[in-house]
């Protein structure tokens, strides 16, 4: 939404789950899709005398994820205890930082001249899950995610509209997958999003009060509640109303936002440094090493393939957009020295294998992928028998050169064969065969295409077009 009057203010603070095998102080499983309470120990159940232990795989991707979003990563950063009570909080209390951050600093860039601020990252312990559907008349409670490992990324309140809110999030997204720090499945809650949304007259420089709507568990959910509030506020000063400050959920069944309690200050958490875990010490070559292992990221990859690979920014997005998409098309290129022809393969042909059946789709290797891309290059095969090729590919072991001659697809440049199946077209099309010796030359292709249907896919394409070309010639 475009005010005349007012400008909309958007802060997100986004939940990110680390891509560990372990909870963020015991040994206990984040598998998604556990029977409940099933991934719980003493520590995560908070049983007197237990005492937690932080997972250093945790810690690297959690200053991965600085490091991706350029944030200064700081040598020492303090957990604090974050008191509220809650049915699925086990301890009274959430393990997290405070003034002693992982991380502050950094940006995430939209576009070429458009960054939004990251405030600071800093690490955290999930809650458990509350579960209303499941008794009728009570509320349940499953754990198996209490203590699972969070990065809370906030971003300074540089969004200034609903469709900014939801590109800054896919571009967030994007690092951390291909950082590897965590898959950010909202589906399975692995990245929820809090949206902290005020409005302010055009012009006006100072910021108004805020309310926070939880838990928003998708992108469009996330655009949608943030254009709902951002009117509630418009329309509350319009009637020389107060916003208040207060917490807010969104319905998506409804489409509309409710108030859900009043917004609590971090003095009301009673925050306090943690007295049993000891500050978080990272010197500058620990810092390094992890930086030194991060990846080139979509928007300088994107910027390479259209520079270097000659790729156009269409396709450049399509193969970026998932970073294994990416490594694939790359090794294919080199192998088959023609980045062109390697994305044409991969946005086509791969990825509808990969989308019908992945695992069937990884069994083409880059060579193997490179190798039936040189079949057609050296003309041994046509196009389409290489389509047909690579289906089978997915199926088998066998190479593509194997295949071909098996299936009976290795291209034909044979000219009496060829004018053999140019008559037969031409006999059983009478009428477009007319049409096209009369000057129609449009239906060239169609009759083309006729032939190497005939064929199977088999003729030579180039060849085929000259002899038709040269009957239309009369030559």
């Amino acid at each position: 939404m475009i005010h005349e009057r007012y400008e909309m203010v958007v802060g997100l603070e986004v939940h990110v789950q680390l891509r560990t095998k372990t909870k963020a102080f015991c040994r206990c499983a984040t598998a998604f899709g556990a029977a409940p309470n099933v991934n719980t120990c003493p520590v995560c159940l908070a049983l007197p005398g237990a005492l937690p232990v932080l997972n250093a795989r945790a810690v690297e991707l959690a200053t991965r994820a600085a490091l991706a979003l350029g944030c200064t990563v700081h040598g020492e950063s303090i957990f604090a205890r974050k008191n509220y009570f809650y049915p699925d909080l086990p301890k009274g209390y959430q393990i997290t930082q405070f003034d002693r951050p992982l991380a502050t600093g950094g940006a995430v860039r939209l576009g070429d001249t458009r960054e939004i601020a990251i405030t600071r990252i800093h690490m955290e312990e999930d809650a458990g899950k509350s579960v209303h559907d499941r008794f009728a008349g009570f509320t349940a409670i499953d754990l198996n995610r209490a203590g699972v490992p969070l990065v809370e990324i906030v971003s300074e309140p540089d969004i200034r509209s609903s469709s900014e809110a939801a590109a800054f999030l896919h571009a967030l997204r994007e690092i951390l997958v291909y950082a590897g720090v965590s898959d950010c499945s909202m589906e399975e809650g692995s990245l929820r999003v809090d949206a902290n949304v005020s409005a302010r007259p055009r012009g006006e420089s100072t910021l108004r009060t805020r309310t926070e709507i939880k838990n928003l568990n998708s992108f469009s959910n996330a655009e949608r509640a943030i254009e709902h509030e951002f009117a509630r506020h418009c329309a509350a000063y319009d009637a020389d109303d107060v916003v208040v400050q207060q917490t807010m959920l969104y319905d998506d069944r409804a489409d509309a936002v409710r108030s859900a309690r009043s917004k609590e200050e971090s003095h009301d958490y009673r925050y306090f440094p943690e007295p049993d875990l000891p500050p978080l010490l990272l010197d500058r070559e620990y810092v390094e090493r992890v930086r030194n292992g991060l990846p080139e990221f979509p928007a300088a990859r994107r910027a390479r393939y259209v520079r270097d690979l000659q790729i156009c920014p269409a396709e450049a997005d399509v193969l970026t957009a998932d970073r294994d998409r990416g490594d694939y098309f790359e090794a294919v290129a080199n192998l088959a020295k023609d980045a062109k022809t390697a994305a044409n393969w991969v946005i086509g042909e791969v990825m509808v294998a990969s989308n019908a059946d992945p695992e069937a789709a990884k069994s083409v290797s880059p060579q193997r992928l490179a190798d039936l891309i040189g079949l057609v290059a050296e003309g041994i095969v046509s196009n389409t028998a290489a389509k047909k090729i690579y289906g089978v590919m997915t199926h088998t072991a066998d190479a593509a050169r194997t295949i071909a001659e098996r299936e009976g697809l290795l291209q034909v440049g044979d000219e009496a064969a060829l004018i053999a199946w140019i008559s037969e077209v031409f006999a059983e099309n009478p009428a477009e065969a007319d049409r096209f010796i009369g000057g129609e030359t449009r239906l060239q292709g169609v009759l083309v295409g006729l032939v190497m249907k005939k064929s199977k896919g088999r003729a030579d394409p180039k060849k085929v077009n000259q002899l038709i070309s040269d009957r239309a010639a009369g030559r």
